[in-house]
């Protein structure tokens, strides 16, 4: 039988089924901590690495694992990252102990390093530029289901199956994947054809001092001496390894990127967005049962709204970007997470019902897929076709990092003004914690309303069409009104 490989809807098929079951798994073991805890006599800071052991990992490595696509081959570092994935899954699932587990959500955060970054860039190249933007919002509205539905999912496997079933669910969809992707999509490749060794070893071990300290600061003190320690080493190795790429001959992020505004600009943004939003969801889940005293089901049935959204706008959010441009787009989205988390704040106390919060949730549904193909767009625009895997790699990495100090920072701000005794304590803490989360995107608006244009959103004209100096003479209605048109070859990135 002929095959065809590399072909749009077999590509967007995969890659997304491969990102939402990824995605699936950063919450889906939120709501079944409790039963974790029984089952395995976990004390608090185990349940804190069941989390943190697959973000960390994930994080640290995502910028290896782009670079390893690129070097040795998209799909076949994209099969690999999946097959490490499914079988930290199947050890997750078989675990008899927590120290087991924890292993195995490492291992898991490693697959997904690997996998996760080349699923947009596999999927990038399979489309053209006209629709690239339509593409990566459905892909990322599977992301964000994936994600958004991990509480239901986990809430829901943890009253019936048991705690082992949100980790065996992902082995078969694993099984499945594995053959479709060596059978179905292309192989591509970077132009640099060997591994930054030195460039991969500082920055997984800048980001490793980085992160870890991160999430110590957060559960133990921000003044303690090996967080200091962790924090000052893990900044020093990443001017290390700035200056190491400047005169790398391969390296693995090119510095021109980060000279480039629009690309520094999109990821400022999200870094801001993402860490206030996965910081606010990590305590929302958390206020739905301790404060609310919904059960883990219940709590995950209640987070519906912001599953159901993605689904038809995280698509809308790519056309969109197609018609009127990344900003506009990115601003919508930045201003409608600050809304939510002030209603939250606002309106949060003893005794609250779920329908008054029920607005903010659906806000926070609202803004967080609309977001996902802005940012996709505004990074890979930035980077020529060859520097794709390496962008998408950073933006991602920006992303998990962002989740990380998000949940840090507003869990210790939670932890220094409330806790766990009862509701009104839980909430004592809630309340500033989510103030400080729309604190947090409002510097993301102002960033995103004074940045400068990403490549993609600037004006595009066909050749022969609207000059520079019919522009300037008044001319520029003629063109307003026959609508934006798109370049014949990529915008250079330093044009206008």
């Amino acid at each position: 039988m002929t095959t065809t490989r590399g072909t749009p809807v077999w590509t967007f098929a995969i890659t997304s089924v491969a990102l939402f079951t990824f995605a699936l798994d950063r919450l889906v073991v939120v709501t079944a901590l409790p039963s974790l805890r029984a089952d395995l006599g976990a004390g608090i800071e185990d349940l804190e690495w069941t989390v943190n052991a697959y973000t960390l990992t994930f994080a640290v490595l995502l910028l290896t694992g782009a670079a390893l696509g690129d070097r040795f081959g998209r799909r076949r570092m994209f099969t690999i990252g999946l097959g490490v994935f499914t079988l930290g899954s199947a050890a997750a699932a078989a675990a008899p102990s927590i120290t087991v587990l924890l292993l195995a959500r490492a291992v898991q955060g490693i697959g997904g390093a690997v996998l996760t970054p080349l699923t947009l860039t596999i999927l990038s190249a399979s489309v053209p530029q006209h629709r690239r933007g339509a593409v990566i919002g459905a892909w990322g509205g599977i992301g964000s289901v994936g994600a958004a539905l991990g509480p239901v999912v986990g809430g829901w496997l943890a009253d019936t199956v048991g705690w082992q079933g949100i980790f065996w669910l992902n082995v078969p969809i694993g099984l499945v994947l594995l053959p479709l992707a060596r059978w179905r999509l292309a192989e591509s490749f970077g132009t640099a054809r060997r591994l930054d060794v030195v460039g991969v070893a500082l920055a997984s071990a800048s980001l490793l001092l980085l992160v870890g300290s991160v999430i110590a600061g957060g559960g133990r003190g921000w003044d303690r001496p090996l967080v200091v320690t962790g924090l000052t080493v893990g900044g020093l190795g990443l001017a290390a390894f700035a200056l190491w790429e400047r005169q790398a001959s391969a390296p693995m992020l090119p510095l021109r990127l980060l000279r480039h505004r629009g690309f520094v600009t999109a990821n400022v943004a999200s870094l801001l967005m993402y860490s206030a939003s996965f910081g606010a969801l990590f305590l929302l889940t958390q206020l739905l049962q301790t404060g609310l005293g919904a059960g883990p089901l219940e709590a995950g049935l209640r987070t519906l709204p912001m599953a159901v959204m993605p689904v038809f706008l995280a698509p809308v959010g790519g056309i969109l970007c197609d018609r009127i441009g990344n900003r506009p787009v990115m601003i919508t989205a930045l201003a409608l997470e600050t809304a939510a988390f002030a209603w939250l704040a606002a309106l949060t106390r003893p005794g609250v019902t779920y329908p008054v919060l029920l607005p903010a949730l659906v806000m926070v549904g609202v803004g967080l897929p609309l977001f996902w193909a802005p940012i996709a767009n505004a990074s890979l625009g930035a980077a020529r076709p060859h520097e794709q895997g390496q962008a998408s790699g950073a933006a991602t990495a920006v992303r998990e990092l962002a989740i990380v100090l998000g949940v840090a920072v507003l869990a210790s701000t939670f932890a220094a003004h409330g806790g766990y005794d009862s509701p009104t304590a839980f909430i004592d803490g809630f309340r500033p914690a989510a103030w400080l989360a729309a604190g947090i995107t409002t510097v993301g608006l102002l960033v995103t309303v004074l940045g400068p244009l990403s490549t993609v959103e600037r004006t595009r004209e066909d050749a022969g069409s609207v000059t520079p100096r019919a522009a300037r003479s008044g001319r520029r209605a003629a063109a307003t009104a026959a609508g934006p048109r798109r370049c014949a070859t990529p915008c250079a990135p330093g044009r206008r």
